[in-house]
């Protein structure tokens, strides 16, 4: 993670809260180097590109770090992609990666940039550890006795579809070693379940579920 320019607090006398959109509080706009059009994020983006409206030959994601230029939404200069604007001087994100072109004014995200995902992630460096053989960032509260899966994150969760590599969504690691979204794990709860939808492994103990079905047999 970049630290922040001693210039920070002389330049920030503008309220983050009143730039940006519902996924990033921040200063400036990207120029997406797909299409050439001008957007609040990447999200923004790519929610506009790939909606329902849009032909299917025309949807697309922004290469993140393929942007080269954004627009300081306080002074309305173009410029190329750095933390400060060059003319009014203001800081446009206290969070900034230079490799994804990120912003964002809400630091309480923890957020880092891990050089062997290539992004940007949130919730600190420390707390979290690159698997190599997963492809992904994982807590370190499983670092020791998670199954390792081949490229684990890259694909899309079995449940809803989205690719999980790059979800703002919270991840479930599963016993098994295969990753969903948290929430899908939940609604796979409330219809009973239990088990991986990619391997059938279980995805919590059932021994106490086996021992009543065990018994119930025997009593048969």
């Amino acid at each position: 993670m970049e630290t922040m320019p001693e210039s920070y607090e002389s330049t920030n006398t503008h309220s983050s809260s009143n730039f940006g959109c519902t996924h990033y509080r921040r200063r400036c706009k990207i120029i997406a180097p797909c299409c050439n059009e001008v957007f609040d994020c990447r999200h923004c983006h790519n929610e506009a590109k790939n909606s329902d409206e849009i032909k299917p030959d025309c949807r697309h994601d922004i290469p993140r770090h393929e942007v080269k230029k954004i627009i300081c939404t306080l002074c309305d200069t173009e410029q190329d992609v750095q933390q400060n604007c060059i003319n009014c001087g203001v800081c446009l994100g206290k969070y900034f990666c230079g490799t994804c072109k990120f912003f964002d004014d809400d630091i309480s995200k923890q957020q880092y940039h891990c050089d062997e995902c290539g992004i940007c992630r949130t919730g600190g460096s420390d707390n979290f550890f690159h698997c190599k053989k997963c492809g992904c960032c994982y807590s370190v509260e499983i670092k020791e006795g998670h199954n390792c899966v081949e490229r684990a994150m890259h694909h899309n969760c079995p449940i809803c579809f989205e690719y999980l590599f790059d979800t703002l969504r919270e991840i479930s690691v599963l016993t098994c070693g295969h990753t969903i979204h948290f929430e899908c794990v939940k609604e796979m709860e409330k219809h009973h379940r239990y088990s991986c939808p990619v391997c059938s492994k279980s995805i919590c103990d059932m021994s106490s579920v086996w021992k009543n079905l065990d018994e119930m047999v025997c009593r048969i």
